[in-house]
C-alpha cells in the first residue's frame, strides 16, 4: 500500500512538474534547502521517497523543456564550448556502458548509480533559458540566498540545543551516528539539511555567492540583509565542525581577492572598503556571542591534523587503484553507499568485491569507471573550468563577471571533492557550469537592449522631434 501511494504521488508530482519547466526548476532550488527538513522533522517515515523528490520534479521539467519548449535561438557550439559538449556525451556514454559491467552482479545497481552522474547534467543547457535578463538572475540569487537566514538561525538553535534534542535529528540516525566535536561534545549542526556534508557544501556555495552580491551596487536594505546572511553563514560554518568548509571559504576569499586584484585592482580596493565594516562587526559578534562555536572548531582543527594527508590521498588514489581492474572498472554505482541495500531489497547477486577501502570521490570514480572513464569524467570537469575562466576574462558586465569568477573558483576548490556522490553539490555544480552559456547570453541581451534604447532616445527622436520617442 505504501509503495502504491508513493507511485501515485510520484506520478502527480511528475505531471505538475512537466506543466511549467521554469517554475519546476526554481522549485528544485527550494527543495534543495528544505528537503532535509522534510526528511527529518515533517515526514521521517517517507524519508527515502523525499530523497528522490527533486529528481522527479527535474525529470518532469526536462520532459517539458527538451520535448516541447526548446527555444529557437541555439546556444553556441563552437570552440571550447563544442569540446565541453562532446566530452559531456562521451562521459555519459561511458557511464552508461559501465552500468552494465558484469562486476556489478546486476545492471539494476548500475542504473541506480547513473543517477549521480547523469540526472543533473541537462541543467547545463536548460538554465541559460531560465533567465531573460541580468536583473532576473540577480533577483533569483538574492531570493535564494535569503534562505540562509532561517537556515542559519536554525543552525544556531541546534548548536545550543542538547545532543538528543528533536531539532538535532538526522534523516537516518540508524545508519549515520550523530557527530559531535569540542571538549563539551557539542553536536555538529546540519541546519535544514539531512546530514553535515550536505549543509557544509551549501554554506560554501552561499558564502561565495554572498561575497559576489555584496561586491555590486545594491540598496541599503539588501546590503544589510546580505551582511546578516554572511554573518550567519560564517558562524554556521564553524558550528558544523567541518575543517573542509572553513578551508574552502578561506581559499575562495583569497582567490577572489587575488583575481580581482590582478584583473581590476580598483574593483578589489572598493570591495575591501565595503567589507571592512561588515568583517569587524561579524568578528566582534562572533567572539562575543558565539565563542563556544569558534573554540570547539579550533579544538577539532588543532587536535587532528590529517587534512593535508586526506587531500593528497584524494589525488593519489586513482593511480593506486588501477592495479585492481587495469583498464576496466567495477561498474557505475559499485561504490555507492546504497548499493548493498539495493542488492538486499531486490535479492540481486552480490557482485564482485572491491578489495580496498575507498572514501574520496576521485578514487571511487576510478574504481567505478576505470582509468579511461576517469579521464573522460575529469577531462570534462577541467574543460568546464577552463571555459568558466575564459568566460570571466571575456565578460564586460560587472555583475556577470563576478558570477563567472565565483563559479570558476568554487569548481577549482572543489575539484577533488564530492559531486557524483553528493546530490546537493551536484545541483549547484551543473547550475554553475551553465554559466558558460548563460552569462554571455545575458550580456548579449543587455547590450542589445541598450542599443535599442539608445536608438529610440537619440536616433529616432532626431527624425521625429514631436513623437513619443522624445
Amino acid at each position: 500500500m505504501k509503495l502504491i501511494i508513493a507511485l501515485l504521488a510520484g506520478v502527480v508530482i511528475f505531471y505538475l512538474s512537466a506543466l511549467k519547466w521554469r517554475r519546476s526548476v526554481k522549485a528544485v532550488f527550494i527543495l534543495l534547502v528544505f528537503e532535509g527538513a522534510l526528511r527529518k522533522w515533517v515526514l521521517p517515515q517517507a524519508s527515502e521517497m523525499i530523497y528522490f523528490l527533486k529528481d522527479v520534479v527535474l525529470i518532469g521539467a526536462y520532459l517539458n523543456f527538451y520535448a516541447f519548449s526548446v527555444p529557437k535561438d541555439k546556444l553556441p557550439t563552437k570552440g571550447g564550448i563544442k569540446i565541453v559538449n562532446v566530452l559531456i556525451f562521451v562521459a555519459m556514454g561511458w557511464c552508461i556502458f559501465q552500468a552494465f559491467n558484469p562486476s556489478l552482479g546486476s545492471p539494476l545497481v548500475g542504473i541506480f548509480g547513473l543517477r549521480g552522474y547523469l540526472v543533473y547534467i541537462p541543467l547545463i543547457w536548460m538554465i541559460p533559458y531560465l533567465f531573460d535578463s541580468e536583473d532576473e538572475l540577480y533577483k533569483f540569487l538574492r531570493s535564494h540566498l535569503l534562505l540562509t537566514i532561517p537556515c542559519g538561525l536554525i543552525g544556531i538553535v541546534q548548536f545550543f540545543s542538547p545532543y538528543d534534542s528533536f531539532i538535532n535529528a538526522y534523516a537516518d540516525e540508524a545508519a549515520v551516528g550523530k557527530a559531535t566535536f569540542g571538549a563539551t561534545l557539542t553536536v555538529r549542526i546540519t541546519g535544514t539539511f539531512s546530514y553535515i556534508n550536505n549543509y557544509a557544501v551549501y554554506l560554501i556555495v552561499c558564502f561565495a555567492l554572498l561575497i559576489a552580491l555584496l561586491s555590486v551596487k545594491q540598496s541599503l536594505k539588501w546590503q544589510v540583509l546580505g551582511v546578516i546572511a554572511l554573518f550567519l553563514v560564517s558562524i554556521n560554518s564553524f558550528m558544523t565542525g567541518s575543517r573542509t568548509t572553513i578551508l574552502a571559504e578561506v581559499l575562495f576569499l583569497i582567490g577572489y581577492l587575488c583575481a580581482k586584484g590582478l584583473t581590476r585592482p580598483s574593483s578589489a580596493v572598493r570591495l575591501l572598503k565595503k567589507l571592512i565594516l561588515p568583517t569587524i562587526i561579524v568578528t566582534i559578534a562572533g567572539f562575543i556571542w558565539f565563542s563556544p562555536a569558534i573554540e570547539a572548531f579550533w579544538s577539532r582543527a588543532t587536535s587532528n591534523k590529517d587534512v593535508s594527508g586526506r587531500i593528497l590521498m584524494s589525488f593519489t588514489e586513482p593511480i593506486d587503484f588501477i592495479k585492481y581492474k587495469e583498464l576496466d572498472g567495477f561498474g557505475t554505482g559499485a561504490t555507492h553507499q546504497a548499493a548493498p541495500t539495493i542488492r538486499l531489497i531486490l535479492n540481486l547477486p552480490p557482485g564482485e568485491v572491491i578489495p580496498t577501502y575507498f572514501e574520496p570521490e576521485m578514487g571511487r570514480i576510478a574504481l567505478e569507471l576505470g582509468p579511461i572513464g576517469f579521464l573522460f569524467w575529469y577531462g570534462l570537469r577541467v574543460s568546464i573550468l577552463i571555459m568558466l575562466l575564459r568566460t570571466f576574462l571575456s565578460l564586460k558586465t560587472r555583475f556577470l563577471r563576478e558570477l563567472a569568477l565565483v563559479a570558476f573558483l568554487l569548481q577549482l576548490i572543489q575539484i577533488n571533492g564530492f559531486l557524483v556522490f553528493h546530490h546537493t553539490y551536484a545541483v549547484y555544480y551543473w547550475f554553475l557550469s551553465s554559466f558558460i552559456f548563460l552569462l554571455p547570453r545575458l550580456e548579449q541581451i543587455e547590450n542589445w537592449q541598450k542599443e535599442q534604447q539608445f536608438w529610440q532616445e537619440h536616433v529616432l527622436s532626431s527624425y521625429f522631434p514631436d513623437s513619443s520617442y522624445r
